[in-house]
């Protein structure tokens, strides 16, 4: 995947654009809640500095091809909410991965996150090309192994004290997938509705 390119992204519900240092004072309204970063493998900012630098570790990691991370704009009130990235890329093998996501409290669920992975599937699938997606979770992230059962994605199993996460606890994650031959029922189904086809 090119990273130095502009991506953005739209549907009926969210805009994908990339994260910027001028995200900075939207997501300083949101973003210092403890409880968004309790299974982030990121460093959770706790203040004006740990904002500051985890827009920047957006911006570098963009820049050196490793992650891209884009903001999450709802349409509707045209605020950030959070974010989301591509990322883990292995061009040879047409696959990445989609993770890094986190949504303000007051965000979530509300369709929101659905309509953000949408997008980045369908440009995956779409214009990367790839033949495989893949998401993974902390295994005691039910809410978030929840949310991707409910896309549709498979869950391929668990590799123990696979990470370790910022506080020094050895994580185990959960990988799921979801492959190109299984995109378009799950277009047509989970996600029928920003599809604009029905």
């Amino acid at each position: 995947m090119d990273c130095s390119r502009c991506i953005t992204l739209e549907n009926s519900r969210v805009r994908l654009r990339p994260l910027e240092p001028t995200d900075f004072e939207e997501l300083k309204r949101i973003i210092f809640d403890a409880e968004l970063w309790k299974f982030s493998s990121l460093p959770a900012p706790a203040d004006a500095l740990g904002l500051a630098a985890y827009l920047n570790k957006a911006v570098q990691d963009r820049a050196q091809g490793t992650r891209y991370a884009f903001a999450i704009i709802d349409r509707e009130t045209g605020r950030v909410v959070g974010s989301t990235s591509y990322g883990s890329f292995s061009p040879p093998d047409r696959r990445l991965e989609i993770g890094w996501t986190w949504l303000g409290t007051d965000f979530q669920r509300t369709g929101l996150n659905r309509a953000a992975k949408h997008l980045l599937l369908k440009y995956a699938f779409g214009e990367l090309g790839c033949e495989r997606v893949e998401l993974k979770a902390d295994a005691l992230n039910l809410k978030s192994r929840e949310a991707m059962r409910r896309m549709g994605a498979t869950e391929e199993g668990i590799l123990r004290s696979h990470m370790v996460m910022p506080g020094g606890r050895r994580r185990d994650s959960v990988y799921y997938s979801i492959l190109k031959s299984e995109w378009e029922g799950l277009r047509l189904s989970v996600f029928h509705e920003f599809d604009g086809r029905g």
